[in-house]
């Protein structure tokens, strides 16, 4: 009976937008010549010649919270900072989804301070932490089936610690619908 009072509200981001693409034969050095007479765009198929694309982000209200004060999983299994983006594109009656989920690493660990990058720390044991880090994925894998986890921390930093400690959770979890990639964006950078 209170339906309509309740106002549906996200802490997130949307944004839709239509898109055009064309498909010119010319490149754009013969479209910016000036003795090439300037010609009309075409799309591939005229009955259809847009598409929309979506992208949604919602961030959970499990664990919500600044940067260097909420890390780490909590003993439900929600992680800190938890945002799930959904990239949506309709075209030609079709729409198509494709979901990354992001948040902390699933351990209890924790960073003091804000100033000059504060080394991290685990909080628990490797055995407090088995049971909060199967929460955490088995509620993943029953909303998104298989999983792709995409370690970004430093493998050989301050952060080697967390990233370690996760591998670990990983190896003892053994669930053969995730799969573990360890990328350290820090050697790329």
């Amino acid at each position: 009976e209170v339906d309509s009072w309740i106002i549906p509200i996200i802490q997130g981001f949307v944004q839709i937008e239509e898109l055009v693409v064309n498909y010119n034969e010319s490149s754009d050095d013969d479209k910016s010549s000036p003795e090439t007479p300037p010609q009309e765009s075409s799309c591939v198929d005229d009955i259809h010649p847009t598409f929309l694309v979506a992208l949604i982000s919602r961030r959970s209200r499990h664990r919500a919270g600044m940067r260097y004060k909420r890390r780490g999983v909590d003993k439900n299994g929600n992680v800190a900072n938890y945002v799930e983006t959904e990239q949506l594109i309709h075209v030609h009656n079709h729409t198509l989804s494709y979901i990354q989920t992001r948040g902390s690493v699933p351990v209890f660990w924790s960073q003091v301070g804000y100033r000059y990058n504060p080394r991290p720390g685990l909080d628990k044991s490797e055995n407090e932490t088995v049971s909060c880090f199967r929460a955490h994925f088995e509620e993943q894998l029953k909303n998104y089936k298989k999983q792709v986890i995409i370690n970004l921390v430093d493998q050989t930093g301050r952060e080697k610690i967390i990233g370690d400690a996760y591998l670990k959770q990983v190896l003892l979890y053994n669930n053969a619908n995730l799969t573990y990639v360890s990328f350290d964006f820090h050697e790329h950078w």
